[in-house]
């Protein structure tokens, strides 16, 4: 089952309700939910003028012109660390680092000087070479416990200068290896053992290595930070849309858990009220986390020179973020409650260790399931829609 808690989780979650202890299930219910309250702290790092501020907003989804985009330029702009947060996330944060190497800035203060302890990684940038600088700098950050990785960037200017020059000869693939042995062995003429380099445009998020660093920083985070810098990923593809559904699926079982634990609480329609809170917050959610909400497509519209209304045109299972009100999900609850009793029967039945315990609170637990993950798959297809449309 997509999104199942693990036998753990439900071992716990069993226990906590036997007991019959709100207080216990809440704390319960608090840990299986810390994920989605996880800050995120990304490093960005490198020699000055390498497209640092470029490659920051480049892997929040934003070119260089959009609102609450780093500023970039031809000289070093950067002073001090500046935090750019994901336009979908706040709590996932990209740092954009003073470059490595200039007079105020060297290898074996820098790391203090920036606030070492503040970031979970580091992505250490160059343009054209790897030298001592970013070597040194890597050692300082592997000595003090935490991960980094070699992003070689504007080889689409590579690219473009060997077929202006070599147009008969011109080979991408052979053009990229060069690249990339190139800088492997620089990296390793400087004291790297085994180097991995990712080669990148900061204005082609889809393509080169740009799409296999994103999944090697996901895959490299532990649970709780995958879940956030997951959700905060720019919606370019439909394998980005399905690892997102993925991770909330797995979201949809802690809510259920939760409206079935106000259920418990004895007084008169909290459970009720709680339950449309809960529905309206998470399917807002979800708007947002697809690119469906207005400040998304607008910017979407605007990247890809499309008018709004356009990508609105393909949006069908799911109203817009501030369609969904109060009276919206009263409505949705009316017409839903049955389906959802019919299918959290089959749902159950893969759910034997806690089944018993949660009886009391099945109606809950069953239509919050139900209403979460028939919108979420909505959402999706939506997404999926608008993601066609605008790449036409």
């Amino acid at each position: 089952m997509a999104g199942k808690l693990s036998q753990e989780e439900l071992e716990e979650m069993k226990a906590a309700f036997e007991t019959g202890n709100i207080t216990e299930v809440a704390a319960k219910l608090k840990e299986l939910e810390s994920s989605e309250n996880q800050s995120l702290d990304i490093a960005i790092t490198g020699e000055s003028g390498s497209g640092k501020s470029s490659f920051v907003n480049a892997i929040r989804g934003l070119t260089d012109e959009d609102e609450g985009a780093a500023k970039t330029g031809e000289v070093e702009i950067t002073k001090y660390p500046q935090p750019y947060p994901y336009p979908l996330l706040p709590n996932v944060t990209v740092w954009d680092l003073p470059g490595i190497g200039t007079p105020s800035f060297q290898p074996h203060t820098y790391l203090k000087q920036v606030n070492f302890s503040r970031y979970d990684f580091f992505i250490i940038i160059a343009s054209a070479r790897f030298t001592s600088h970013h070597t040194k700098l890597a050692q300082e950050i592997h000595k003090m416990g935490k991960k980094f990785y070699y992003v070689r960037s504007k080889v689409d200017s590579d690219l473009h200068a060997g077929q202006t020059c070599r147009p008969s000869t011109y080979n991408e693939v052979q053009i990229l290896q060069k690249i990339r042995n190139y800088c492997i062995k620089n990296l390793r003429d400087v004291g790297e053992v085994s180097p991995e380099v990712f080669l990148i445009c900061n204005w082609k998020w889809d393509k080169y290595d740009f799409p296999l660093l994103q999944d090697t920083l996901q895959n490299n985070l532990d649970a709780q930070k995958r879940h956030v810098f997951t959700l905060a990923l720019p919606n370019i593809s439909e394998k980005i849309l399905e690892k997102k559904k993925a991770e909330l699926k797995k979201h949809i079982w802690k809510q259920a858990f939760k409206s079935c634990a106000v259920s418990l609480i004895p007084v008169p329609g909290l459970s009720f009220t709680s339950d449309v809170e809960m529905l309206m917050a998470n399917m807002k959610h979800y708007l947002t986390v697809f690119g469906l909400d207005d400040n998304s497509l607008a910017r979407l519209a605007k990247q890809v020179g499309k008018p709004v209304a356009e990508l609105k045109s393909v949006i069908k299972a799911v109203p817009m973020a501030n369609s969904i009100s109060k009276e919206w999900i009263m409505h949705l609850l009316t017409t839903s409650v049955c389906a959802a009793s019919l299918m959290i029967t089959e749902e159950l039945l893969d759910f034997v260790p806690v089944i018993g315990v949660l009886l009391s609170g099945g109606v809950s637990f069953g239509t919050t399931y139900y209403m979460l993950n028939n919108f979420l798959n909505d959402v999706v297809e939506d997404a999926q829609k608008v993601l066609i449309k605008a790449l036409s």
